[in-house]
């Protein structure tokens, strides 16, 4: 990065002095272009033609002899003199001008230095003005000597301001860099932040992005672990009893046959409580792993096909309230999936005698309304922010009633892949209403995917 930075202000420098260069050579000839004019257009307007003419000529012009040079040819038949010189015009004109390349009119006389060269003529006389360009050279001198100073200057202190600017930057990433093996090779559970440096501001919006990544990987690394012993929990109660009842059979079945009938039962029960864990357990991971896609669909019709097969699954009566010809954008699939597992979980904790409610309603913001509403035991409050945890159950029916603590948490999965949200509410009649609200129908050919 240091070597990258200085090559780039070391061509900026030069081409900036270039082209300083150039701008001031370009000027200053252009200077001497019209100096040059305006002396031969003087000389041409005067017509020297004597030396009358010349000496008045000379008397009344302002021209710097120092540095220009005229020389003029009469070829008139009547001229009293073909040849006038400025002072030293006849020494310059002694030895040969060596040309400039690439520059017009342009030349250089050992001992005199450089001369722009202007040729006129005008009426049989011919004027040659030598314009020497010492004064515009020592200026374009001093700005080269300038600009070489400054390319010194930049050469001296980039480095040092570049080396302090990459500090400024690679010093937070090191120690970032440092902190985050600190991380890779700690071995302490919990959450471990990175240092946020106060500036740069990339840094420090980095190191912040960091630690959410951290936070987020430690609540996943939680929610795994959590995951993991609440389904070892629970799949040690199923086998503990599997296991007891069947030492039970070894010892003691050949002298009490009566026990196997009843070890059998309590093992079978249990087996199939194993085997509804491990499918619901299996049926995350599909979850999880599941791609839908969304299609506009006529909701009232989809919830009436989806309810008619349930109502002999349940000991409870269904009642349907659904308005006619609601449309939603959702996936037939999920949408079955939960609606099966809330009228399972309704049912679960209703007597036989009490209706479950299922409503479809339509929202002002254009959302489809679908209800669950039953009159069983109710969610107490403490338990609603956890009931679509993995595994979660209140301690008022663990172990009364059967289940494994995973439909609600698979349903909410279902609800999270269709776009929809599901929330819960007391019934004032007593029990609960579970609401999901569908997303809207965006137009007629609309699809969208989720994964």
């Amino acid at each position: 990065m240091l070597r990258s930075q200085i090559k780039m202000i070391i061509v900026i420098t030069i081409s900036f002095s270039l082209m300083m260069i150039f701008g001031v050579g370009h000027k200053l000839l252009n200077d001497v272009k019209l100096s040059t004019w305006q002396i031969t257009a003087s000389l041409k307007k005067n017509e020297i033609d004597s030396d009358h003419d010349w000496d008045d000529w000379r008397k009344n012009s302002t021209v710097d002899i120092n540095h220009s040079y005229i020389y003029v040819h009469n070829l008139r038949q009547d001229a009293e003199a073909r040849y006038y010189f400025s002072p030293r015009a006849d020494d310059l004109l002694q030895k040969k001008m060596i040309k400039v390349p690439f520059i017009n009119n342009l030349y250089y006389r050992p001992g005199f230095g450089f001369l722009y060269r202007r040729f006129v003529s005008s009426n049989g006389i011919y004027y040659t003005l030598w314009q020497n360009i010492g004064p515009q050279l020592s200026i374009l001198i001093r700005v080269i000597e300038v600009s070489a100073i400054l390319l010194a200057v930049t050469l001296v202190l980039a480095p040092i301001y570049i080396r302090r600017l990459t500090a400024r930057l690679t010093d937070p990433l090191t120690d970032l860099s440092t902190s985050t093996q600190v991380v890779h090779q700690a071995e302490q559970s919990g959450l471990i932040q990175l240092p946020v440096p106060s500036q740069p501001t990339e840094v420090t919006e980095l190191a912040q992005d960091f630690n959410h990544l951290l936070a987020l990987l430690n609540q996943r690394q939680d929610q795994q672990k959590l995951f993991v012993m609440n389904a070892a929990h629970e799949l040690r109660t199923p086998i503990a009893t599997i296991k007891s009842h069947a030492q039970l059979i070894d010892r003691h079945g050949a002298d009490h046959p009566e026990i196997i009938e009843k070890s059998v039962t309590y093992i079978t029960k249990e087996s199939r409580a194993m085997q509804q864990i491990i499918e619901d357990l299996l049926a995350i991971l599909r979850v999880e792993t599941l791609s839908l896609t969304l299609t506009r669909m006529n909701v009232t019709t989809a919830v009436s096909a989806i309810m008619q097969p349930l109502e002999k699954t349940i000991p409870q009566k269904l009642i349907l309230q659904l308005e006619p010809d609601l449309m939603a954008q959702t996936n037939l699939e999920a949408l079955e999936q939960i609606l099966h597992n809330l009228i399972q979980n309704a049912s679960k904790y209703s007597k036989p005698s009490d209706p479950i409610v299922v409503t479809l309603s339509n929202k002002e913001n254009g959302s489809v309304a679908l209800t669950v509403m039953d009159q069983g035991l109710g969610i107490p409050e403490a338990d609603k922010a956890h009931i679509f945890e993995h595994f979660y159950r209140s301690d008022d029916v663990r172990g009364s009633i059967p289940g494994t603590g995973l439909g609600l948490a698979i349903t909410k999965q279902f609800v999270d892949l269709i776009h929809g949200h599901l929330s819960v509410a007391d019934n004032p009649t007593g029990g609960t209403i579970f609401t999901l609200l569908l997303p809207s129908a965006i137009d007629t050919t609309g699809q969208s995917s989720h994964s």
